[in-house]
């Protein structure tokens, strides 16, 4: 509550002040019962057969000198004063909770007693046969005993014996050791006790808990002396204070044996007890400074737990600079205390795991064992950990599996004659780890240079949270196999797997005959072209076709469709194999590759699917019966998939794939689940922006040569397009520019490895000798429905104009062109002839748009020609809203 000046004089503090003070005679004071802590020395009571029942100890009235005193206790109960003096009454442990009101105790004396009592009793329950009556100080474990005793004085708590010539004395400190005295004969060594600076008898003394000690005389028993140890008494000198009588003089050491006792035994003493000469007749040695020990605790699963303390001899001792005793560097540097914590500050404790554990283990806990002032401990049982440090030997395996597509790759490594296992070697490799430690005990380090080759190369395999049972190799993943072999000392490819090496490593591919229903003379690069193709589908891989325009691709199609169908007849006794090809194609291009089909390879029989099949009853598996080619658009895959999916088709040829590159688009998703084994991309553009487009190529065509569009962007697109920003992992990362260029180097020519074996990708100018002088090619294109209804229309229509003129021509000739300019505009947009036709799309229009597309992706430049400049406006309208250049000409220019 604020104190506030009032009035201008500023008095009212005066008055707030006086407040606080007592004023007047104090209260009386109420006339308690006061209470007293009486001691007793006890005998404890024997049980025998005949005796069983009673009090557990009784008073000890004379000291017998030859009964050894671990039978005696000290034991201590609440009294009150009466007129006869102290007397128990009606008072005991049990009960003195709840006596405070009837027998009008003190209530601060009757607090003390009450947690007196409860701390004695928390270090456990009350066994049967102990006393209850009495609390036994031997017991008393709770070093709080003293503090108890320094509050009685205040309390007005009385510490009383159990007789009129008792007395109790509080001492201040205790100290216990042995005495070494030099005698005629050799060297004599007794229990030495020192209280408050004087010597006590040590076989009248005994210990309360581990923390003082009670001196009674065996004169008169009920006079005693209770002193707390300067520090708590270890189990040695637990062990002097419980001991039988002494031997009388000493135990003595002769003097042969006074060497070995003051170079081998005086020392250790030193360790644990405090040792000294009284008389100083034996010249004693400087006890040793305080030992720093780490204690190690090994515990399952591969975990050690650390834990340091100073080791206190029994001598005051100042303990050390942790830096006198440990070097530095020899612990991480997070383990070294703050240097402003002083002298006596120690590592905090750690906990190890794994290789952790197992290298602290084996290589630190031995030399810290052998430095002076350290001690180790060890709790538990320590595994043997070992390091191997031999050269690893890798050997490498295939091993075909159930999918024809895959094979197990096995990698052994062995280092000193030990198999490392398989698993846990490549996940510490792809987490980045140093070391591995395995279940033996046994660890290597993982910074040998074959490591770090086998973990990229193994990431490329197959993604490590991919595996099942172990890694799997692609067919298609033949440049990464060689540099497997070139890592391994040994390799054991499996039997189907070196048939495919041994056609992918050969300079070219095994050559094949042009098949004999082929009507068309292949060129040289045409020829390789088909022994390409061949070779691809001997091994059931599917690849890019990515000549030019101009390069015969679709030829070069047919004329393997021919061989497949000449190879199959022969094997299968028939003209064809009953499983049809499916080409898909652009609407615009259908028409052209059945046409081509029927001109080059008339023995085949080739369908197309069009909208008007689409639209009618004929399902596609009766399309497909009996076919050899089956044409059809991406439009009409993509809308009937599911019909397509359920045909058995010997391959799939995607005609301008790059209808397909967009790996987000339906198409495309179409064209990879299709369940078909060999599938061929055929396009003169297989990237044109970016290399996720290869991507999403080499996924429909090569499943499995490379890993996720994310790994491959992270592992090829970034590095390869220069983009450092997004280099986040390995080699490059945030590097300088010459850094990132040799990455980007060195990443291009890793992808230009891979994709070898799968990609045929020519120029015209890498076989200009080889071309014709010219080459023409008649796109025929299907006008859309509503088109061609009214196209249909206006021909019936003009036709009967026409047949009544045909008897003067010559007369009519001006109406007859008339009609057939009306039919070719016509022909070409509808809204040419009038713009209420506007809506109807124009099938040649788009056509054209789809043949710019390539051509211009293949840098070359086009010339439209067109009579009607009307079409010529349409046609740049187009090319404006489609962002491709154009120079206008026609007869105004």
């Amino acid at each position: 509550m604020p104190i506030e000046a009032s009035g201008a004089t500023g008095t009212g503090w005066r008055a707030a002040l006086e407040s606080y003070l007592t004023t007047g005679e104090p209260d009386p004071v109420p006339a308690y019962t006061p209470l007293a802590l009486q001691f007793e020395l006890r005998e404890i009571v024997p049980r025998t057969a005949q005796r069983w029942n009673g009090p557990p100890t009784r008073a000890v009235k004379v000291i017998d000198q030859k009964q050894e005193k671990r039978t005696y206790r000290l034991g201590v109960r609440p009294v009150a004063r009466t007129s006869r003096g102290w007397a128990r009454g009606n008072l005991t442990w049990s009960n003195i909770p709840h006596m405070a009101n009837r027998s009008n105790l003190d209530p601060a004396q009757h607090r003390w007693f009450c947690q007196f009592v409860a701390i004695h009793r928390a270090a456990g329950p009350i066994n049967p046969g102990n006393d209850p009556d009495w609390v036994l100080l031997d017991d008393f474990s709770n070093p709080v005993f003293w503090q108890l005793l320094q509050q009685t004085p205040a309390l007005g708590i009385c510490l009383v014996g159990s007789n009129a010539g008792a007395q109790v004395r509080v001492s201040s400190g205790a100290i216990l050791g042995l005495d070494v005295v030099r005698t005629g004969s050799g060297i004599s060594i007794n229990p030495h006790l020192v209280v408050d600076g004087e010597p006590a008898p040590v076989m009248n003394a005994r210990a309360i808990g581990s923390h003082g000690v009670y001196i009674f005389d065996p004169a008169n028993p009920a006079t005693l002396t209770l002193a707390a140890s300067q520090s708590p008494f270890n189990a040695e000198e637990l062990a002097i204070l419980d001991a039988p009588r002494p031997v009388p003089g000493g135990l003595r050491v002769p003097e042969d044996g006074i060497d070995d006792f003051l170079t081998i035994y005086l020392p250790k003493l030193q360790e644990q007890l405090s040792v000294e000469s009284v008389d100083g007749s034996v010249v004693l040695p400087p006890p040793a400074s305080p030992a720093l020990v780490l204690t190690a605790t090994f515990t399952t699963g591969h975990n050690l737990e650390l834990s340091w303390h100073w080791e206190q001899r029994r001598q005051p001792t100042t303990l050390p600079q942790l830096a006198s005793v440990l070097p530095k560097g020899l612990l991480p540097p997070q383990w070294y205390p703050n240097p402003d914590e002083g002298i006596g500050s120690t590592p905090g404790p750690a906990i190890l795991r794994d290789i952790e554990a197992a290298e602290f283990a084996s290589k630190m806990l031995p030399r810290l064992g052998q430095l002076h002032g350290v001690r180790v401990q060890i709790v538990g049982v320590a595994p043997d950990y070992r390091e191997l440090t031999g050269t690893p030997l890798m050997t490498v395996t295939t091993i075909a599996t159930a999918r024809d597509d895959w094979f197990n790759l096995g990698i052994v490594v062995t280092v000193e004659g030990r198999t490392i296992p398989f698993t846990p070697l490549f996940r510490a490799l792809a987490k980045g780890r140093s070391k591995l430690l395995l279940v033996d005990g046994t660890y290597l380090s993982l910074s040998h240079p074959a490591f770090a080759q086998l973990a990229e190369l193994i990431s490329e395999a197959k993604d490590l949270a991919e595996w099942e049972t172990g890694p799997l190799i692609n067919k298609y993943q033949t440049s990464l196999w060689s540099e497997f072999e070139d890592l391994a000392d040994e390799s054991v490819p499996a039997l189907q797997w070196r048939e495919l090496l041994a056609d992918i490593n050969a300079d070219v591919p095994h050559p094949v005959a042009p098949p004999s229903g082929l009507r068309a003379e292949l060129r040289p690069y045409q020829q390789e072209g088909l022994d390409w193709l061949a070779f691809l589908w001997r091994h059931q891989l599917g690849a890019i076709l990515g000549d030019d325009m101009g390069l015969g691709k679709t030829v070069q199609c047919l004329a393997l469709v021919q061989h497949v169908a000449e190879l199959d007849g022969a094997v299968l006794g028939g003209p064809h194999r009953v499983k049809p090809f499916l080409v898909v194609t652009p609407t615009s291009v259908a028409s052209n590759w059945v046409s081509e089909a029927n001109r080059f390879t008339p023995d085949l029989v080739v369908r197309q699917i069009d909208a008007t099949e689409a639209n009618s009853e004929l399902s596609v598996t009766e399309v497909a019966a009996g076919a050899d080619i089956v044409v059809t658009s991406y439009a009409l895959l993509r809308l009937n998939f599911e019909a397509y999916r359920g045909v058995d088709w010997n391959g799939l040829i995607l005609d301008e794939a790059q209808f397909v590159k967009n790996a987000a688009s339906r198409v495309h998703e179409c064209a990879l689940e299709l369940p078909v084994r060999f599938k061929l991309a055929v396009t003169g553009t297989p990237m044109e922006n970016s290399l996720a487009e290869l991507h999403s190529l080499f996924a429909i065509v090569a499943p499995g040569l490379f890993a996720s569009a994310r790994k491959f962007a992270e592992q090829y697109a970034r590095p390869i397009e220069n983009r450092p920003v997004g280099i986040s992992r390995g080699r490059g990362a945030g590097s300088s520019p010459a850094v990132i260029a040799q990455v980007r180097s060195e990443r291009l020519a890793t992808l230009r490895r891979r994709i070898r074996p799968f990609l045929l990708r020519r120029t015209k100018d890498v076989v200009a000798a080889d071309l014709p002088a010219k080459q023409e090619q008649t796109l025929t294109v299907e006008l859309a429905v509503e088109h061609r209804d009214l196209y249909d229309l206006f021909l019936q229509r003009e036709r009967q104009k026409l047949l009544g003129l045909l008897q003067d021509l010559d007369k009519n000739r001006f109406v007859v062109f008339r009609s057939l300019t009306l039919l070719r505009l016509l022909a070409l947009d509808a809204s040419l002839l009038d713009s209420d036709y506007a809506h109807i799309p124009s099938s040649k229009l788009d056509a054209l748009l789809e043949q710019l597309e390539e051509v211009l992706a293949e840098r070359h430049r086009a010339l439209v020609f067109s009579q009607f400049t009307s079409y010529l406006h349409k046609v740049a309208k187009r090319l404006d809203k489609a962002g491709i250049a154009y120079t206008y000409l026609d007869g105004s220019t």
